[in-house]
């Protein structure tokens, strides 16, 4: 599972799950361009992601912590390719939450901190 954390001009911290995808070191991933998590990161662009698997096994427990900064992508041939790669490793994305420049953006991590466990 993924999760996004941003945290908008006021300091009010926001939590939500993504999809997400790996390209050459950055996580990406597509929102709605009205979403509290796009509005927060046009505030302020200090990102954190996990990406982890539970187990009831807790000596199993793995994951990742990055922390970042964001870059919105709004449109051009980086959101089709990113789109197209977050089609590609969840099918169901282009017929449930389709995402078009028209009302959506991609997400772009870069990350200045990685955390691992478990790996």
């Amino acid at each position: 599972v993924c999760r996004v954390a941003t945290a908008g001009a006021s300091g009010q911290p926001h939590v939500v799950p993504v999809c997400h995808v790996f390209l050459g070191g950055k996580l990406y991933f597509g929102s709605g361009d009205d979403a509290r998590k796009v509005l927060n990161l046009r505030d302020n662009p200090q990102v954190a992601v996990t990406v982890d698997v539970y187990s009831d096994a807790w000596g199993q427990l793995r994951g990742v912590l990055l922390q970042g900064r964001a870059r919105l992508i709004e449109r051009g041939p980086a959101f089709r390719r990113i789109r197209d790669r977050l089609y590609a490793k969840y099918p169901q994305y282009r017929r449930d939450a389709a995402l078009s420049p028209s009302d959506s953006v991609i997400v772009e991590l870069t990350p200045t901190h990685a955390f691992t466990w478990g790996l």
